[in-house]
């Protein structure tokens, strides 16, 4: 197979992955659903919080920077932030109680009712994810999970629960970014539709 094939091929496989996402209504009203509980949790004063691994964590990242950044209006900063990035942390809780609680130790010190986590997890068998996601339950934190196919068992822990068509893992992180950005793009004008 050529390069130029190969090429024409991963492009048809992202393509296809979103055009699945579109003709499911009920990813739509899920995808509608987030938007939704994040606009009213800003609304009252919530934060958004964001975890994930490797690109999932970068994902984690980029969305939260969209938010407390900001995306198309020119707006006040929005209270996000990513749960990684804090190097200190995650290396000495990591170190000294283990991976697997970076999150939820996390979510148990700063989050508070009427919070949103967005866990992201492509397998949604991530340990420190379904931990972050239990935490988050205690806390009576809303959690929107991003997954690939079947949600793993992140899917039993999630409020709202954005799996993806999709059991590649480069398709569905390429999703998970779209996702996010519709999201915030959405909640950006709920928010600030003047």
């Amino acid at each position: 197979m050529s390069n130029h094939t190969k090429i024409e091929n991963i492009l048809a496989a992202s393509i296809e992955s979103k055009q699945s996402i579109l003709a499911n209504k009920e990813l739509i009203s899920k995808i509608n659903k987030s938007v939704e509980l994040i606009t009213t949790s800003f609304k009252n004063g919530g934060r958004l919080w964001l975890c994930g691994n490797g690109g999932s964590a970068a994902d984690a990242q980029h969305i939260a920077a969209e938010f407390s950044g900001r995306f198309f209006k020119d707006r006040k900063a929005l209270p996000a932030e990513a749960l990684h990035v804090n190097s200190s942390y995650v290396t000495s809780v990591g170190n000294d109680y283990g991976f697997d609680v970076v999150y939820s130790r996390m979510i148990e010190g700063v989050a508070k009712e009427g919070d949103v986590l967005i866990a992201i997890s492509t397998s949604g068998n991530s340990k420190n994810i379904l931990n972050a996601a239990k935490a988050a339950k205690v806390k009576e934190v809303t959690c929107i999970a991003l997954t690939g196919t079947t949600g793993g068992n992140l899917a039993q822990c999630a409020d709202v629960l954005l799996n993806m068509p999709t059991d590649s893992t480069p398709r569905i992180q390429e999703c998970h970014i779209l996702i996010g950005h519709i999201i915030c793009e959405v909640v950006e004008e709920n928010l600030f539709n003047a």
